[in-house]
């Protein structure tokens, strides 16, 4: 079994307080605050890093569902868009959307279509957020 981990600290209250998050590994670092998770101030958000880790959870499965079908894709590049909004007394990630394109010398838009739609529902992360509404939109490059 793997685990991962990454942290977090938040000084003061909601409005005017700062934090960091720092991934475990120590690949990523960086700041956050009420302006960068609400509005569209410096620094990150715990909505962009689920972003993109659902994106490279999807383009992994999604390259390993097209390999494994015999189908070695050139690459696949996928952008998550996570949105947060406000539900019951709080906020949630109420939708995610996919999407992606990819290089795949030889397949049918059929089995790409099958197979993309597979890796959504198989991704680690698409089973984590399996409350929210997950939307792809996938094509071939």
């Amino acid at each position: 079994m793997v685990m991962r981990s990454s942290d977090a600290e938040w000084r003061g209250d909601l409005k005017s307080g700062k934090g960091s998050m720092r991934l475990g590994s120590g690949a990523f670092e960086g700041s956050y605050s009420f302006p960068s998770r609400f509005e569209n101030g410096q620094g990150t958000n715990p909505e962009e890093l689920i972003a993109a880790a659902h994106a490279g959870c999807f383009s992994m499965a999604f390259s390993h569902g097209l390999a494994s079908a015999g189908h070695t894709p050139t690459s696949v590049r996928t952008t998550a868009r996570v949105h947060l909004e406000q539900a019951g007394g709080g906020f949630a990630i109420t939708r995610v959307e996919l999407d992606c394109q990819a290089q795949v010398p030889g397949i049918d838009q059929a089995t790409f279509s099958k197979l993309a739609d597979e890796a959504k529902k198989g991704c680690p992360v698409s089973k984590a957020l399996a409350g929210a509404e997950i939307t792809l939109n996938a094509r071939l490059a």
